[in-house]
C-alpha cells in the first residue's frame, strides 16, 4: 500500500496510530506488529496507572508516540 518513508500511506498511519497504537501498523498490513504495539499500550497504561494511584496514567500517551514514529518510518521491504 504505501511506497515508503514519507508517503501518504505513511502519513495517514502515522496519524492512526497516534490516536490507537497499532492502527496505523494495521491499515499497513502489519497484523502482527499491530497486535503487539496495541498491548504494549495496555501494558503500559495499566503499569503507568498503577504507579501513579491512577493520577497520570501516561503510558499510553508514550506509546502512541512510539507507534506513530514506527508507522511513519516504515518501509515495505524490497521484493
Amino acid at each position: 500500500m504505501s511506497a515508503g518513508q514519507g508517503s501518504t500511506g505513511n502519513v495517514i498511519a502515522a496519524i492512526c496510530s497516534f490516536f490507537v497504537p497499532g492502527l496505523g501498523q494495521l491499515v499497513q498490513g502489519r497484523f502482527v506488529s499491530a497486535v503487539l504495539w496495541f498491548l504494549f499500550a495496555c501494558a503500559a497504561f495499566a503499569i503507568t496507572w498503577l504507579i501513579t494511584l491512577s493520577l497520570l496514567p501516561f503510558g499510553w500517551f508514550v506509546v502512541s508516540i512510539l507507534s506513530c514514529i514506527n508507522a511513519a518510518m516504515y518501509s515495505p521491504p524490497a521484493r
